[in-house]
């Protein structure tokens, strides 16, 4: 009877250990799933900060794109429409003064409008080279902040 009485006592001892064992691993099975939740969420964090400033990057490289490439199709209008009229004024002009004045004033033009658009690019790419280094590196200063912060 005191066999029976002990054995029942350590199966139900047992029984009950087994029963904390599961419910501590259940517990530490939520934990975990929550813990991850929070790691995928700081990793999607980090990630959307990086590609916000990879958009931000590529929008600055268009913008200068745009305008240089602006720059240069206005540059060959312009030439075009320079080159048409001094041409016209070389080939139907009579008097040889005027057509002189005409290609020292074309030699002229053409320097100037040169120097005019290699301004143009020339400030272009500074604009984007200062804007980058102002904004970008501040942009990236917040993200590095952000990801030290992060848990």
């Amino acid at each position: 009877m005191i066999a029976l009485l002990l054995t029942t006592l350590c199966l139900a001892g047992t029984g009950y250990l087994l029963f904390v064992g599961y419910r501590v691993s259940e517990q530490s099975r939520r934990q975990l799933r929550i813990l991850n939740a929070h790691r995928i969420a700081a990793r999607s964090a980090i990630q959307k900060s990086r590609l916000d400033l990879a958009e931000v990057r590529n929008r600055a490289r268009l913008l200068e794109d745009t305008v240089s490439g602006g720059a240069s199709a206005v540059e060959k209008v312009h030439k075009a429409i320079a080159n048409t009229t001094f041409g016209l004024i070389d080939m139907f002009s009579r008097d040889e003064d005027f057509r002189d004045n005409a290609r020292k004033a074309r030699q002229s033009h053409e320097q100037k409008t040169e120097q005019v658009y290699k301004a143009v690019r020339t400030t272009n790419r500074a604009l984007h080279i200062l804007a980058d280094s102002l904004i970008m590196g501040k942009a990236e200063k917040r993200i590095v902040s952000k990801t030290k912060k992060a848990p």
